[in-house]
This record gives structure tokens, sequence and C-alpha cells, in this order.
């Protein structure tokens, strides 16, 4: 079927990931950078551990936050994939003198090497000590400063020295750029939607990606496969969609959800008619070799 189940699939992904964001060159964290900032990291993570919880306790209130609830949390807070590490998107990472001091920011930034620095410092703080800071969390419901001095001082010892001294020569970091709202927003959607069925690796495409993919999927297949294609015609009305967004300001969140949805109904009714094909030829090759074994053992007899 010309991996017809597969170009479906892709579809989707791309559907998911429709954004008015330009492709931006993805940062590598600066290794080096580590040690100067881990005390300030471990802190700002105690902060937004302590927020968070509370945050999750608000919304499920008066049912009491699980264990298992704070844990994900926990688990999640130094992975920016996940929203819970937007935080970190809000931090930059600025020279003083033979220090790097961390300053948050109003808004949240690109996230280059600054960000990725900051998230892998994160997870060399926290490394294996979630499920621990979880259950302290749980148990002795403690208030700010509590948390941060378990944190960084007893469990994880991240400041328990001074940092030392930045060298002279160090290359000085890129400049914070803020988000528009309309990006930190879609970012966010992208973000929750992570996970869906028949949405995985999504990604971010620039609008010319995605105008330059319009006939994707358009290949000659055998006549009831072609029948298919043309009811669903999604990747002519994903184009349509795009150019449409040329002329005229739209919302791009109703743009994306609609797009789930009608792909979600057609993909279903594709795999649908593929399983009715493959029970079709099952059950013919089932007949065909009764039949055989029967005139087989006519023979014999």
């Amino acid at each position: 079927m010309k991996m017809k189940v597969l170009l479906w699939f892709v579809v989707v992904s791309l559907v998911l990931s429709l954004s008015h964001c330009s492709k931006k060159p993805v940062g590598i964290a600066r290794k080096e950078d580590v040690p100067y900032i881990k005390c300030q990291v471990c802190e700002k993570l105690g902060k937004e551990l302590h927020q968070q919880v509370q945050k999750k306790q608000a919304q499920i209130s008066p049912k009491k936050i699980s264990e298992y609830q704070i844990i994900e949390i926990a688990e999640n807070i130094c992975n920016l994939k996940k929203a819970e590490a937007d935080w970190i998107l809000r931090i930059d990472i600025v020279e003083k003198g033979d220090r790097l001091e961390l300053v948050e920011q109003d808004s949240e930034g690109q996230c280059n090497s600054e960000c990725k620095t900051i998230e892998r410092a994160c997870q060399e703080v926290l490394g294996y000590s979630d499920t621990d800071v979880a259950e302290y969390l749980y148990k002795s419901k403690p208030n700010v400063d509590s948390l941060r001095n378990y944190l960084c001082k007893d469990l994880t010892k991240a400041c328990r020295t001074n940092p030392p001294p930045v060298p002279k020569d160090r290359t000085p970091g890129e400049p914070f750029v803020a988000k528009s709202d309309k990006e930190a927003e879609m970012e966010k959607m992208l973000k929750s939607m992570e996970g869906m069925p028949g949405a995985p690796g999504m990604k971010m495409y620039s609008r010319d990606d995605l105008m330059n993919m319009k006939n994707f999927g358009d290949e000659d297949a055998d006549d009831e496969d072609e029948d298919d294609d043309d009811e669903a015609g999604l990747p002519s009305k994903l184009g349509k969609v795009l150019r449409e967004k040329e002329s005229r300001k739209g919302d791009w969140k109703q743009v994306v959800r609609k797009g789930i949805a009608d792909t979600s109904a057609k993909l279903k009714k594709h795999a649908d008619g593929v399983s009715n094909r493959i029970r079709k030829w099952w059950r013919a090759k089932k007949t065909t070799t009764s039949k055989k074994g029967s005139k087989a053992g006519k023979s014999e007899l």
C-alpha cells in the first residue's frame, strides 16, 4: 500500500506541529558553566517545586494532593520538553565580575545555550533525588526556606560551598531575547499535546516548510487507495489553510485543534479500511488453505 499507514501518521504529526514560528538553532548546554550557577539553580528549583505543588493543590482542592502527583512534578521540572520546566525560560545568565548571576525576567525567552545550561545544572542538582524531594514535600509540607535548605544543603549539597570564580577569558553568553506572546502560547500548546496518541516526536516547522510539504503523500496508488485519498484530501486542505493564513489573520489555536479533530476522524476511517482489507485477505487465505487440504485428503483415498 506504498507505506500508506505510515504516511498518514506523519501527516497527523505535521498537523499537530502547525506553527507560525520559524525554525531556530538548537542551543547546546555549556557544561563548563554549570559549577558557577549550580547553587543558584538549586535555590530557584526549590522555590519552583514549592510553588508548583501549592498550585496543584489549589487546583484539586479540597482533595489532598497525592505523593504520585508531587513525584510527577519533580520528574518534569528540569525537562524543557515539559511545561513544569517553563520557569527555566524566564532566566537570563548575566556576567557580574568573576561570577555568574541568574536574573529572572518578566517573560519567557528564546531557548539557546543559556537555557540548556540551566536545564543541565537543574538535572545535575536533582539527579535521582526527585522521589526523595517528593516524599519530603508530601510528608513534611515545608515552607520555601526549609525546602531550599533540605534540597540544596542536606540532600544534594549544591550550596555547601561557594562557586569558583569565573575565568576572565570566558566567552559571554548570548543576550536574552523575549518570545512573543503568540509564540509562547503556541509552544505551550505543543507541549500539552506531546504524548497524545498519534502524535509522536512533535516538532516545530516554519510556514515555508509546511508550504513546501503541501503535496506530501500525493503518490500513485491502487484504485482503492486513491478513493481513500480523494475522500480524505488532507494534504490539499492543509495547503489551503496555510495559503488562507497568508492573506488574513486567524486564530492559530483554532486551526490546530480543528486539524487534529479532522485528521483523527479521517485517520480512523482509513485505518478501519485497511483493517477490513486485511481481514478479507485472511479469510480468503484460510478458505484456500482449507480447500487445498480437502483435495489432498481425497487424492490419498
